[in-house]
């Protein structure tokens, strides 16, 4: 087994880790904040957009069975990275499209995937490659959430379930086994 770990942010962690859970090669998915200047930030503090910090979650993934470009190519087609600084109605820097390296290799990747997002999507990405900081696990409550909280949330029944829905219909020969489309 070849483990690496990426960190990727993509508007709302509850949505890239309802996504990731349940591919093939996921080991596990932590849901946190990255890229700002305030020591142990909490969700209130990183929400008020003020700590440089946005919500993203913590890839630790087989590469023997699904590589890194397939990582990002995933990435880019679960949000919309043509929005600065915004998912939808999350509004925000806490809320910008960042790949966050854990290599060299992975920055080269990175890169590469956006010129390739930007190719299919004919418009321009504004997704930055940010230098690996400080990570600070989210809350308790914040992990697994949409497993946990989904069915029961609005804002999940809204926002999460479709992309995920989608996710898992396009993609369901590449599900976790027990992970339906």
């Amino acid at each position: 087994m070849s483990t690496e770990t990426t960190t990727l942010a993509a508007g709302c962690f509850w949505c890239i880790e309802a996504v990731f859970d349940g591919l093939a090669g996921i080991d596990s998915v932590e849901s946190g904040y990255i890229g700002g200047h305030v020591p142990d930030p909490t969700y209130k503090e990183v929400c008020g957009g003020a700590t440089g910090h946005a919500e993203a979650v913590r890839i630790t993934f087989d590469s023997d069975v699904v590589s890194y470009d397939e990582i990002l190519d995933i990435f880019f087609e679960i949000h919309d990275p043509t929005q600065l600084n915004r998912q939808g109605n999350d509004v925000g820097t806490q809320y910008r499209s960042a790949i966050f390296p854990h290599s060299p290799a992975q920055e080269a990747a990175a890169r590469a995937a956006i010129v390739r997002a930007q190719a299919v999507r004919n418009t321009p990405v504004v997704t930055t490659v940010e230098p690996l900081s400080d990570w600070y696990v989210a809350e308790d409550y914040h992990q697994e959430y949409f497993e946990r909280e989904g069915a029961a949330n609005p804002y999940c029944q809204i926002v999460v379930a479709p992309k995920l829905a989608k996710f898992r219909q396009r993609h369901a020969a590449r599900l976790k086994d027990g992970v339906t489309a």
